[in-house]
């Protein structure tokens, strides 16, 4: 059986085998333990706090293979982005001057440094081992978030926001940020990724331009990609996007990706998410799996793929995935359906 969860203190080592097959580009997930075990740590917290939106919390969650103990995959939820240090974007602006004498029209394109994303939640980290590609585990590792968040509402703003991978050469440079980056940091993308992804954003703050930047002054390549993403991050654009997120007009500063956008209410999976009575277990197996399904615990919350009964009397689920959330007769289940409806 495969199941999401919250990390725990034990999942460190699964973890770094995860974060050492990620290749580059997930800063998120550095193949660092002690950069790791800080994860775990604040997502404990977060799991622990009863106070929600009181400040950041960056929930951390898992895909575990239940039959080996295999940490296959991870995704995240920060809520309160930008409360502890500044986040960043460049906000698209669009400027339309005119003239009289002589006669003539200019459109113009501005990057204007942002942090209008305070406060905001983000979803992020979805890494998926390539071995778990299959049987709809990837949806399952990306919805089971929105679950969450629809079992636990008030943990999150109004706001949700997606920043996606933007493109990069093979040899993974960034023509946008040779373009601006590398004039003001005096460093390589990927150095400057990698110290922004283990937590340091001040750097940006303190070297970072604060006037608007017209995009007809970077080179055509540097342009050409404002708001492209990897071609890596295409199966995540397409679950976004279904899930009802869009574009937002803002893009990352290092390498220009797109920040995707979405009112939490608006989420296609917490939008269709129905909190039921959990009437009893059937005997055998999942089959057809059709449908999320979660407890509502907090600390103890799990996410599988099941199939299910939903009856008068309440929610009826296999019982294997019935063990797999550890719930009880007349204990709250959440579920919501796999496959979106075009």
């Amino acid at each position: 059986m495969i199941v999401v969860r919250p990390v725990e203190d034990r999942d460190l080592e699964g973890l770094l085998a995860l974060a050492a097959s990620t290749g580059t580009g997930l800063t998120t997930l550095p193949h660092d333990a002690d950069a790791l075990k800080y994860k775990i740590e604040q997502s404990n917290l977060a799991f622990d706090s009863m106070t929600p939106l009181d400040g950041k919390h960056a929930y951390l969650f898992v895909l575990e293979d239940c039959e080996n103990g295999v940490i296959a995959g991870t995704s995240a939820i920060v809520a309160g982005v930008g409360l502890d240090r500044p986040f960043y974007s460049y906000r698209l602006l669009h400027l339309t001057q005119v003239s009289t004498e002589p006669q003539m029209r200019t459109d113009m394109e501005l990057l204007q440094l942002s942090n209008d994303y305070v406060g905001a939640t983000e979803v992020a980290t979805l890494f998926l081992s390539e071995a778990y590609r299959r049987d709809q585990l990837g949806k399952l590792l990306s919805k089971a978030r929105y679950l969450f968040m629809a079992a636990h509402l008030d943990r999150f703003s109004d706001k949700v926001i997606s920043e996606i991978r933007g493109w990069v050469d093979e040899k993974g440079n960034s023509p946008f940020w040779e373009a601006i980056g590398r004039h003001f940091f005096g460093m390589d993308f990927k150095t400057a990724d990698e110290i922004n992804g283990m937590g340091n954003s001040q750097f940006i703050a303190d070297l970072m331009p604060k006037f608007p930047i017209y995009t007809a002054l970077l080179s055509r390549e540097a342009r050409d990609v404002i708001g492209t993403p990897h071609e890596s991050a295409t199966p995540a654009i397409r679950l976004l996007e279904k899930e009802g997120f869009r574009f937002s007009g803002a893009v990352d500063i290092f390498d220009a990706g797109p920040a995707l956008e979405a009112h939490k209410r608006g989420i296609y999976t917490v939008r269709k998410s129905e909190r039921r009575s959990f009437a009893g277990a059937i005997e055998g197996s999942v089959s057809k799996a059709d449908h999320l399904v979660s407890n509502e615990s907090l600390k103890d919350f799990r996410v599988v793929l099941s199939n299910v009964a939903d009856t008068d009397s309440g929610l009826w689920l296999p019982e294997e995935s019935a063990v797999a959330l550890r719930i009880k007769r007349d204990d709250v289940a959440f579920v919501a359906p796999l496959h979106i409806e075009e």
